[in-house]
């Protein structure tokens, strides 16, 4: 029985990750210059997930295998006026669409949602099953 709470304590560690990396995308979909002040857009990022966990060798539960910059185009933008424009006058923006990240977002809500209904379901088993040895 605590292996199944174990994979679902994993699955809980890489839909909150899958979250933040979310979030982060959305804070950034408008950035242009990185910390020291020069023209670098923001790169989408992705969490990349793989089965087991390789620190304890268990084949069973989910990990966090790395998280992944998106080095798709950039989202041009006519600003002929920036200071960024290129010679036909585009501005290259942030590769963040709000609408995928929402549904990638949704879909690691409901992931999380699953995983939290099979903790409560493990630890009601496990509730009975000691009510049963008492």
């Amino acid at each position: 029985m605590y292996g199944s709470l174990d994979i679902a304590t994993s699955g809980l560690v890489a839909q909150r990750m899958r979250l933040t990396v979310i979030s982060n995308n959305l804070a950034n979909r408008e950035t242009l210059l990185d910390a020291k002040g020069n023209y670098a857009p923001y790169r989408r990022q992705e969490v990349l997930l793989a089965p087991g966990d390789p620190s304890s060798g268990r084949e069973m539960g989910v990990h966090i295998a790395g998280i992944e910059k998106d080095d798709g185009e950039l989202l041009a933008r006519y600003l002929p006026d920036s200071p960024f424009a290129d010679a036909q006058g585009y501005v290259g923006y942030p590769n963040v669409d709000p609408v995928i990240e929402q549904m990638n977002g949704m879909e690691a809500l409901r992931a999380y949602e699953a995983n939290i209904a099979v903790v409560e379901a493990t630890k009601s088993m496990i509730s009975v099953a000691l009510q049963m040895l008492a």
